[in-house]
């Protein structure tokens, strides 16, 4: 049996696990045969010391295969591991796509795709949406073309295809819905669905937005692998999503509210006693020879605001001092953002992009990094509307004193950590403000 950290480990034997960070490092786990997904991320949150904000994923990955998925957090973690190869792992990550569609349905499910079993021009009330994928008595489908890789051949077509809880199935004569009509292409019981990574290198995919079904009995063959293909992200997310919501149902709604209800608990319960060390400050006044209390509440709060204006003046001199310009690396204001988890420095646009989509690509999903075009120059890359965009962050000068800005001097922020705060409470220029900070982090 492999040799486990102490620290990792629980106190009642279980299965051996490794799991892997972001940084490509693992920590071999032993945990429980029960244990479940989301057990193993708070497990991980807590030994790693990562804010716990829920959005923490456990990612099977198949590297051969090109494939990956989130567990769900209900699900076993050592039951699949059961049904991975030796060179399949699990990877810690961040995936705040995870929940978002019971907080914004629309975004998830186009009007277009979305109809009835019985009537095929009928649509989904916006209101009963998701109700009706919860309620297994309801037949709600998705419907649109995607392109499916014909078995054991290179080719692809395109077919119009139905996603019904009874599995996935194309029509023989184009959009036709009559039974006769329809084949079963994947089964959902027993399979599950996935991102494919590189699809286009992988499978010759006609397109960037492939994903896959595959049977949970299948370990690395292929031929068994039902490749599909969509137009767009929006309609693979709308698929995908789809999918697990048949497959699990209610399930998915009741891991939803699982953090909400723990924090709903946790608010009955009085806030924690302030120290006495912090209850026995009080304001003083050191301006004359001697000290002295300072009673007035209001010349206290004076007091404070101009301490803080004298340290913003001693903190700037002290940045500036012995360099020409803030982005000396001697000047904190120029180096400062570099501890910040949302910056990734010379990272490329392609990495980016491979960031914000394993992430999940959610309204307000951000990272900064150096500009690869302007060495002086930085980038800002975010998430709307399931698109990645990008804005450059330039210096500009003003009474000798540079300053950073992505609206071209209008909005003006000494460091980028003021900048990402500003953009985190206003939207400015932006098409949402800044919510989600794409992180990585090493176990």
């Amino acid at each position: 049996m492999p040799s486990c950290d102490p620290d990792w480990c629980l106190l009642r034997p279980g299965e051996i696990v490794k799991i892997f960070g972001e940084d490509g490092m693992g920590k071999v786990v032993e945990i429980p045969s029960d244990m479940t997904a989301r057990d193993l991320c708070q497990l991980l949150v807590y030994k790693s010391h990562c804010v716990d904000d829920n959005s923490w994923a456990l990612v099977e990955h198949h590297p051969a295969l090109g494939l990956e998925r989130c567990l769900e957090d209900h699900e076993l973690v050592v039951q699949v591991q059961a049904s991975m190869t030796s060179e399949s792992k699990f990877v810690f990550r961040k995936n705040y796509a995870k929940y978002e569609f019971f907080k914004n349905p629309l975004n998830f499910f186009p009007e277009q795709m979305v109809a009835w079993c019985q009537d095929s021009n009928g649509t989904i009330p916006p209101s009963q949406l998701l109700q009706n994928f919860l309620n297994s008595s309801s037949c709600p489908e998705i419907q649109g073309y995607l392109y499916v890789k014909e078995t054991g051949r290179k080719s692809w077509k395109k077919l119009y295809v139905f996603l019904r809880r009874s599995g996935l199935y194309y029509s023989a004569k184009g959009t036709s819905k009559e039974p006769r009509h329809l084949h079963l292409l994947a089964d959902l019981e027993d399979s599950n669905i996935f991102t494919v990574i590189a699809g286009k290198k992988l499978h010759n995919a006609p397109t960037e937005y492939e994903f896959c079904i595959k049977p949970n009995k299948v370990r690395s063959e292929q031929k068994e692998l039902r490749m599909l293909c969509a137009e767009d992200e929006q309609s693979r997310t709308c698929w995908m999503t789809a999918f697990r919501l048949f497959k699990y149902g209610i399930l998915l709604y009741q891991n939803y509210k699982i953090p909400q209800q723990r924090k709903a608990l946790l608010s009955h319960f009085p806030a924690p006693m302030r120290s006495v060390s912090e209850n026995s400050l009080v304001a003083m006044d050191f301006s004359g020879t001697i000290g002295r209390v300072i009673d007035n509440p209001v010349e206290a709060q004076s007091a404070a605001l101009e301490e803080a204006h004298a340290w913003r003046k001693r903190s700037q001199r002290m940045n500036t001092l012995g360099s020409p310009s803030p982005l000396h690396p001697s000047s904190l204001s120029g180096v400062i953002h570099k501890t910040q988890l949302w910056f990734h420095g010379r990272i490329t646009r392609e990495e980016s992009h491979r960031m914000m989509h394993q992430q999940g690509q959610v309204d307000g999903l951000f990272l900064l990094r150096d500009s690869q075009s302007n060495p002086k120059a930085f980038v800002l890359t975010m998430c709307h509307h399931q698109k990645i965009k990008h804005f450059q962050i330039l210096l500009c000068e003003e009474d000798g004193q540079m300053f950073f800005s992505l609206d071209d001097g209008t909005t003006k922020f000494t460091d980028l950590i003021q900048l990402v705060e500003f953009y985190q409470l206003n939207r400015g220029v932006l098409p949402c403000k800044l919510k989600h900070p794409c992180t990585m982090v090493a176990l």
